[in-house]
């Protein structure tokens, strides 16, 4: 299947793997989707800048498919990890929470195509009229940093390509081949996927964090922290703190501090389930199982191409 987005990027399958703090912070999951076709994502959000030329060194040697990175404009340290990926010529950059208008012009002088991750219509005409060359954009459904609006992947998806001519990655509430045809048909060129392979062999999370996201159905994660930078997060112990504090209207100052007290590393490296921050999309539940990346992206493609027959039989 031809895209915008397979021919900008040079892949095989209007696929991408999300990136996800420490789930996709090492070579193994980024290079596994790469390798089979997709874009694979190299999350550097939590590492330190001598850790990422380690690892970014690794994907290099594991793939030589493209492949991208994922740095969160905001983080602490964020300009030596954009000094590293533009020496090592990274070849996508994926960006998040931040402007990306100091920066296009010198990845565009190393050829790097730049794609930057929306949850609203204002900041995709706002990306759009900085000059990136794709956006990413995510509803409600999905895990991270869903519109704090809880606007769907469906409505914010089309809401936006009503509005801007560069291609669309569309995420959010999507874990097999009828979603991606779904968003494909939407007008997206493409479809981001994270919890699907948040739940590989490949992904580098604790094991107490995979079980939690596996045994979660579609009504087990909810919006966490509105009055901060809020996640989709499972309804555990430290969401319902959260929850409490809202109910009681807590002084915004201690509010920050306590949703700031528990982070997604607490559960994702630590195996703290119950108080870390466990971040997952609504699509946890329509995955039933662990399994090699290579085979999630094997069926992923044999799906959507069940569902490109299916429609097409229908037309007649």
């Amino acid at each position: 299947m031809r895209t915008r987005i397979t021919t900008m990027l040079g892949i095989d399958h209007p696929i991408v793997q999300a990136g996800m703090s420490w789930a996709s912070s090492s070579a193994a999951l980024p290079a596994a989707v790469s390798n089979a076709g997709g874009l694979g994502v190299l999350a550097a959000g939590p590492l330190r800048p001598d850790d990422f030329e380690h690892v970014l060194g690794q994907l290099a040697t594991a793939t030589g498919r493209p492949y991208a990175v994922n740095i969160p404009l905001y983080r602490p340290g964020a300009a030596d990890i954009l000094d590293a990926m533009h020496a090592r010529r990274v070849p996508v950059v994926i960006a998040s929470q931040g402007s990306p208008k100091a920066h296009l012009a010198r990845f565009r002088g190393i050829g790097a195509i730049w794609i930057q991750v929306v949850a609203t219509l204002e900041h995709a005409c706002k990306a759009a009229d900085a000059g990136v060359d794709a956006l990413v954009v995510v509803g409600a459904e999905a895990g991270g940093h869903p519109p704090a609006s809880e606007v769907t992947t469906l409505v914010t998806v089309r809401r936006v390509l009503q509005e801007v001519s560069v291609p669309v990655i569309a995420g959010g509430g999507v874990a097999d081949g009828w979603g991606i045809a779904a968003l494909l048909a939407l007008g997206a060129d493409a479809v981001q996927l994270g919890t699907r392979f948040l739940l590989t062999e490949e992904a580098t999370v604790h094991a107490n964090y995979k079980a939690a996201v596996l045994a979660a159905d579609v009504q087990d994660t909810a919006l966490v922290g509105r009055r901060d930078l809020p996640i989709r997060g499972l309804r555990n112990a430290f969401a319902r703190a959260v929850f409490d504090a809202e109910r009681d209207q807590l002084p915004q100052e201690d509010y920050v501090a306590l949703f700031k007290k528990s982070t997604l590393k607490q559960a994702a490296l630590d195996g703290d389930v119950e108080w870390g921050k466990v971040e997952l999309g609504q699509s946890a539940g329509l995955v039933s199982r662990i399994e090699p990346a290579a085979a999630v992206m094997a069926r992923l493609v044999s799906e959507l191409a069940q569902v490109t027959d299916r429609l097409r039989a229908m037309a007649g």
